[in-house]
């Protein structure tokens, strides 16, 4: 038995801020791929499929990082489950920082023909399967070291860290388009975002040193020794309520982050700044507006937010769509903004929420193979499903509102089927876990 009385507490705001530094740079890894997927990998690494082809190809390689998650959950889930969960947050983050260096080094298919597609197959599974551990590390030692009362705010500190990488991994994008020429980004420039996750890797795991383990993972008596047969066996139902839930959030954010980065500028004909300066701009909202979603989610409950933005989500999506359409940047933004805040309405608190629906022994792994499974209903499929839409729509691609739109309403169904949990604490022995 471990004893919980030896650790000391650690300040919130440090603990907070370590997991939100690592999400941010996890995520930079994870963001990169995709905007380089929508910008230049088709013609690169497929140059002999059709732009439509070469556009769904990278978008595929894209979706494998997606399908690797939940694998990585498992793996890393075990380790967070059996060892604690400080180990996971190092492991991932080293995996992670690897994969994404070593993409910038692959060569195109002009040099080494098929191989070079595979590799860039590889490495996008691998930066998935470090990232699918990263979110459940992050979180817990976040969440159980919260007090119940301001969970879902301390744990909404590293939901800020997509936003915030999305923004570091756009905005070196955005630098090196608007300081070189097409060929120039072509040729190397799209190569330096990946390069650069080398250096960021290094600080996280610099931060990420000094966090001490969670607490009630020290108070666990006996843990589990197959975390994820136990998972499957015990809360299978639970696992797919939340996977079905969190899709919607996946789509909308990868609608908005990645498809529509290839819609605008391939069929719009708008400049890929303006794109970027567009998605970027409603992502900084989408940010700022993570701990007051947060903090309405310890008044509210969890539940009340995720269903208000489910609804949200299903009542914009063909608004959203026909901004898009325009091409002007100003409605786009406007379309992008409102999905976002619909989106971030939920995942602001299923930080805090979906650990609270397990008990402290099987948390890291049931919370993240249910987060990573919706990511690979909502995400991984968005930007192949949505650009295959769009190819047969007219101006404005209704066909891909509709299948947004389908997705959040499976999602509030998901959501309704499930129980609230605030104000509930998280002691090892008081919380009956949800029955599978």
């Amino acid at each position: 038995m471990h004893d919980a009385r030896t650790v000391r507490a650690p300040s919130m705001l440090r603990l907070a801020a370590a997991s939100l530094t690592g999400t941010a740079i996890e995520f930079y890894d994870f963001f990169v791929y995709g905007t380089a997927a929508a910008l230049v990998l088709g013609p690169l690494f497929f140059p002999t499929f059709s732009p439509l082809a070469g556009t769904l190809a990278a978008f595929g390689t894209f979706g494998v990082g997606f399908v690797a998650r939940p694998l990585g959950s498992v793996l890393f889930g075990h380790i967070g489950d059996r060892r604690g969960r400080r180990p996971v947050l190092v492991a991932s983050l080293l995996l992670t920082g690897a994969s994404t260096v070593s993409v910038g080094f692959v060569p195109s298919y002009d040099s080494i023909g098929m191989a070079a597609p595979v590799l860039l197959l590889v490495l996008r599974f691998l930066q998935g399967l470090g990232l699918g551990g990263e979110w459940g590390g992050a979180v817990l030692l976040t969440a159980e070291h919260a007090p119940a009362g301001r969970r879902a705010l301390w744990s909404s500190f590293p939901q800020i860290g997509p936003a915030i990488g999305f923004l570091l991994a756009n905005g070196v994008i955005l630098a090196l388009s608007a300081s070189l020429t097409d060929a120039q980004f072509a040729q190397w420039g799209w190569r330096v975002p990946f390069w650069a996750a080398g250096a960021l890797a290094l600080g996280g795991l610099w931060l990420r040193s000094s966090l001490p383990e969670s607490p009630r993972f020290l108070e666990i008596e006996e843990p589990a020794r197959m975390p994820f047969a136990e998972v499957v066996r015990q809360h299978w139902r639970l696992v797919l309520l939340t996977a079905g839930a969190l899709a919607v959030g996946y789509a909308v954010f990868y609608a908005v982050t990645t498809w529509s980065l290839a819609y605008g500028t391939e069929r719009l004909g708008v400049s890929r700044t303006v794109m970027l300066t567009c998605v970027m701009a409603a992502v900084v909202v989408k940010g700022s507006l993570t701990p007051v979603m947060a903090l309405l989610g310890d008044r509210c409950g969890r539940r009340a937010l995720c269903l208000v933005g489910c609804t949200a989500s299903a009542l914009w999506m063909f608004p959203m769509v026909a901004l898009l359409a325009t091409g002007q940047p100003l409605l786009m933004f406007l379309g992008f903004t409102g999905a976002l805040i619909a989106f971030i309405t939920m995942f602001a608190v299923v930080a805090a929420y979906l650990p609270e629906l397990y008990e402290p022994r099987l948390r890291c792994t049931g919370a993240a193979v249910g987060y990573n499974l919706g990511g690979v209903l909502g995400g991984a499929l968005t930007p192949i499903v949505a650009t295959a839409l769009a190819e047969h729509s007219g101006r404005v691609p209704w066909a891909v509102g509709a299948y947004l739109t389908a997705i959040a309403l499976l999602s509030l169904g998901c959501f309704a089927l499930l129980p609230e949990t605030r104000p509930v604490p998280m002691p090892v022995a008081e919380v009956e876990p949800v029955a599978g």
